[in-house]
């Protein structure tokens, strides 16, 4: 039996969290290990896996609150800006869809949070990547 799900418990008010949004679909929360305080997680009030099990009727729903959370983030703590970003299954530390809202500021240190870069070894390398892509959005 798989363990029951955190942000689910989290949704249905049974784990505490510090709750910034609940609304129909969708619920948002303070990470409890913030890469900086005031690090929201923002999830469907419906258990989804990831990313790609978000029914379609509901990313602009999602992606509105995300967008709504940003700014309260920004406005409410006087941050420059935010970092916004979603781990589809690898790195996705709990399996129900979740996006990350982090404030972020000027000089704030955050480098290399991302993944490092690479570079492709040919404009035809480039290419092939790009065509394949292209090739299963057909």
């Amino acid at each position: 039996m798989s363990r029951p799900c955190v942000f689910c418990g989290i949704v249905r008010g049974e784990i505490p969290a510090s709750v910034v949004l609940r609304e129909e679909g969708v619920c948002a929360f303070l990470d409890s290990r913030p890469v900086f305080k005031g690090h929201v997680l923002v999830v469907p009030t419906t258990h989804y896996d990831d990313f790609h099990a978000l029914p379609a009727a509901e990313m602009g729903p999602f992606w509105t609150a995300v967008q709504r959370v940003s700014r309260a983030v920004e406005a409410g703590l006087e941050a420059d800006g935010t970092f916004v970003c979603l781990n589809n299954k690898i790195s996705q530390s709990v399996p129900h869809l979740h996006t990350h809202v982090v404030p972020r500021r000027k000089g704030d240190g955050l480098r290399g949070f991302l993944w490092p870069r690479t570079k492709y070894d040919s404009d035809a390398e480039r290419e092939s990547y790009a065509a394949r892509i292209a090739a299963a959005l057909r």
